[in-house]
């Protein structure tokens, strides 16, 4: 009778940790790939030439950097020109702050950003697992580049 109800409470736990395993994002994710999908005509774009890494610490804490296309490399620092750091700030996203994760909804609730709009905003991403995948899609919103509505989805790869 003892042993059967130890091994009841043993399967309880691994039933419990795996439950809870779905609900984390804990971790750093190597991007895969960011689609853009045109809420109005349904077309997808993906984004050529990017890379980036997310991170979520069990502390609740994130920060993510994303870089795209042709980034010119200037000759040094002290020799930038104004649109070579115009050039650079415009191809990169990078931001950090607390996050909050219910398993289908992660909150992204910026403290520091590359770009002072996002510092002190809450980013919603819709979150979906594949594998060691995790999928974020953004609420349909204006795209940056050029004013069309769309949802923008990224996926990452587990890396550690």
């Amino acid at each position: 009778m003892r042993y059967a109800f130890l091994m009841m409470a043993l399967i309880a736990q691994m039933i419990a940790t795996a439950a809870a395993a779905d609900d984390e994002l804990y971790g750093t994710y190597a991007l895969v790939r960011t689609t853009f999908k045109l809420v109005d005509t349904g077309q997808e774009e993906v984004i050529p030439n990017e890379r980036g890494f997310i991170t979520y610490t069990r502390e609740g804490r994130m920060f993510v950097v994303i870089v795209r296309g042709e980034r010119p490399k200037p000759e040094s620092v002290a020799k930038m020109s104004d649109q070579q750091r115009a050039d650079l700030f415009r191809s990169m996203t990078a931001y950090t702050g607390k996050f909050k994760f219910d398993g289908k909804v992660v909150e992204h609730d910026i403290d520091i950003s590359w770009n002072e709009v996002w510092t002190g905003t809450k980013q919603i991403r819709y979150a979906r697992r594949e594998g060691n995948r995790i999928i974020l899609t953004t609420p349909q919103q204006p795209r940056p580049i050029d004013g069309k509505v769309s949802e923008t989805t990224l996926v990452w790869e587990k890396v550690n």
